[in-house]
């Protein structure tokens, strides 16, 4: 299975473009939101965070109808202290963000 995603891009007019690429963004309130294929069929969909971001991305989908769904992108502020209550997060494995 290719890791490639195959993409078709429409122009306010109608106008298809065909193309293909590994990885595409979205630039979505003010977020870049990735999707990329896993090479096993799977879609992964996800938000670049910057280092020193005071808030994380959470997406919500929800179902629509059969085949539609919603997308939502949610900030919660992330939590900047370590154990002490100090400033100074630093990410691990069992951090959750």
């Amino acid at each position: 299975m290719s890791d490639s995603l195959q993409l078709i891009l429409e122009d306010t007019d109608g106008t298809q473009l065909q193309t293909s690429c590994t990885r595409v963004a979205v630039l979505w309130q003010g977020k870049e939101l990735w999707i990329q294929q896993d090479g096993r069929g799977q879609l992964l969909i996800g938000v670049d965070v910057e280092e020193g971001d005071a808030e994380y991305a959470n997406l919500l989908l929800r179902p629509l109808a059969t085949n539609l769904v919603s997308l939502q992108l949610e900030m919660e502020p992330a939590d900047m202290s370590d154990e002490d209550g100090e400033d100074g997060h630093v990410h691990g494995p069992d951090c959750n963000h």
